[in-house]
């Protein structure tokens, strides 16, 4: 692990910013380490507001895209609302299909099929459309490039909706109504929605026809949450509100679908994290394994013990799901140590008979036994097709471009991506994509980073600091939970590995003459010797509560341990 430090900005801002706030110096170098200088700026990250959403028609075609619905509504057209199978495309099409079923009835959806139709609008899908009287479609979470689908719509005389938040490409397709925040012809003032926040605009805007105000519109905001924890978008701006009271509708009065999904939790608040490892896992399950229509069903199912019975179906998907990850990663293990590839600049790895669900979860699996970027094959039809997953700093979307006279089509993004690619062509390029990666990666980008917001004291974790990091909530991109750095630090005697295969690491530290406290580090039981040796060693962690039995303590999230000193 490489430990660095984030640049400490200057001592005039931090002075001042810590008298106007009235906090520790090391309090205010976090804030405006996430680009908070002033008072105000503070106020509207602490106490996020609903009424600092921006207007929905200040986005490109929100007024086209009202009018449209409004008008089918008025002539009783069948309206589709199509969504990807992921939990940003079935949550947003789980907001937008019961927002306009309270207020029309002629609505129904659609899920592609992951494994027939792929990603994105479909033609099956349209022709779905055409076969049941449909003639308006509301595409979410995708639909950007999708200018050969709406075309083809357009022949059968079935309108397009696009509310999508990915980039476009150069042409933009011929839809009643584009809406999508990444345009470079929209000049709304916030670009980092997820699919499912660019929904909520959109019966945000619906709902000024309704009298409605955005209060009224709070009980869908668990939706939101949810998506925008599981597609790891900036938690900023809007984003931020809707999270934020997104998850006070979950601990709260969530859907009976969600309130399904987490009954038997014992922690009595939900955080994001929760969020992204109990609830969104499940909700993906259901497309990885089956069908992403399980998911629709179960978040806009309002009897809970029907919920229930949906939520126990998903619960077994979800069981399989990680029964799958955990056979195909030890196989992909033992070929890349049968080709003697441990020392590769790349991974990259087929086997015809992986399950194309779960290839990408395994291939961030390999990344973190092997740093590097990486690629999962399995076949598909009669091609390979695989996931990509890449390392901090690495565009593996730019690799593959360069590689891609070896493949038949490929897309996605800096970190991730998906392609396909001829049987024959496998080993050429594979040879291919090492080479380019061997040859632009940076050494750094070789070895796990561990950024450190500040260096402090355990004298520094007062009652006062965990209340105030409590209130940065909820973490996410540009806004990730606080890392911090203490030296001079001393197991107590009660080291101990913990896990089956004692991967984990259980201590009970301090530092000089200070009360001890519990740190857990999931991963880094091969660390036990130097935390047993007496000598004194560094930490890198974030803070958390934790509970048992209905008492709540403090306790460090080990990222890494140290030799004490070591630059």
């Amino acid at each position: 692990m490489r430990w660095t430090i984030k640049p400490k900005p200057s001592e005039e801002k931090i002075k001042h910013l810590a008298q106007a706030l009235n906090v520790e110096d090391f309090v205010a170098t976090l804030l405006i380490q996430r680009g908070i200088e002033t008072f105000d700026q503070a106020k509207d990250f602490f106490r996020p507001q609903l009424d600092q959403l921006h207007d929905p028609f200040l986005m490109k075609d929100m007024d086209k895209a009202v009018s449209r619905i409004e008008l089918a509504i008025k002539n009783q057209e069948n309206i589709l609302v199509f969504g990807d199978y992921d939990v940003d495309g079935t949550t947003a099409v789980s907001l937008v299909s019961s927002y306009l079923k309270s207020h029309y009835l002629n609505i129904a959806t659609y899920i592609p099929d992951r494994y027939d139709e792929g990603y994105g609008i479909s033609f099956k899908g349209i022709d779905f459309a055409d076969d049941n009287g449909f003639s308006l479609i509301i595409a979410l979470d995708c639909g950007i490039k999708s200018i050969d689908h709406i075309a083809y719509a357009k022949e059968k005389n079935i309108d397009f909706i696009i509310c999508d938040h990915h980039r476009p490409g150069d042409s933009l397709p011929d839809a009643v109504a584009i809406l999508d925040p990444k345009r470079d012809d929209c000049s709304y003032p916030y670009d980092e929605l997820c699919g499912c926040g660019v929904g909520f605009k959109l019966i945000q805007a619906l709902g000024t026809n309704r009298n409605e105000t955005i209060h009224d519109l709070v009980p869908y905001l668990d939706l939101v949450a949810t998506a925008i924890a599981a597609d790891i978008v900036p938690i900023t701006g809007e984003n931020r509100i809707l999270a934020f009271y997104g998850l006070q509708v979950i601990n709260s009065d969530p859907r009976p679908g969600i309130k399904a999904l987490v009954h038997q939790v014992k922690k009595k608040t939900l955080d994001i994290t929760d969020v992204v490892f109990i609830i969104s896992p499940r909700i993906n399950a259901a497309g990885r394994i089956k069908h992403g229509n399980h998911a629709v069903e179960l978040l806009t199912e309002f009897n809970f013990e029907q919920a229930q019975q949906f939520a126990s179906e998903i619960e077994q998907y979800n069981a399989d799901r990680k029964d799958l990850d955990k056979k195909i990663t030890k196989e992909a293990f033992q070929q890349i140590a049968a080709n003697n590839e441990q020392d590769r600049f790349s991974t990259v790895v087929f086997q015809e008979d992986w399950h194309k669900g779960v290839i990408g979860i395994v291939a961030s699996r390999l990344i973190e036994t092997y740093y590097r970027p990486t690629l999962v094959f399995t076949k598909s039809g009669d091609k390979y097709a695989a996931s990509a997953r890449s390392v901090k700093g690495f565009d593996v979307y730019n690799a593959l471009d360069a590689c891609s006279e070896h493949l038949e089509q490929f897309g996605g993004h800096m970190y991730a991506a998906g392609m396909t690619l001829k049987a024959e062509n496998y080993k050429t390029f594979k040879e291919a994509f090492e080479t380019q990666v061997s040859a632009t990666i940076l050494p750094e980008m070789r070895t796990p980073e561990i950024e450190i917001d500040a260096e402090i004291n355990f004298s520094d974790i007062t009652p006062k600091l965990i209340r105030i990091l409590k209130q940065f909530e909820p973490f996410g991109p540009q806004n990730m939970t606080p890392v911090f750095m203490t030296s001079d630090i001393k197991d107590t005697g009660y080291a101990k590995t913990l896990g089956a295969e004692e991967e984990h690491l259980r201590l009970f530290v301090k530092q000089h003459n200070s009360d001890g406290i519990a740190a857990i580090g999931f991963g880094l039981g091969k660390k036990l010797d130097l935390a047993k040796n007496q000598n004194p060693f560094q930490l890198a962690y974030s803070l958390a509560e934790n509970e048992w039995n209905g008492t709540v303590s403090n306790q460090l999230m080990l990222k890494d341990i140290r030799t004490n000193g070591k630059k």
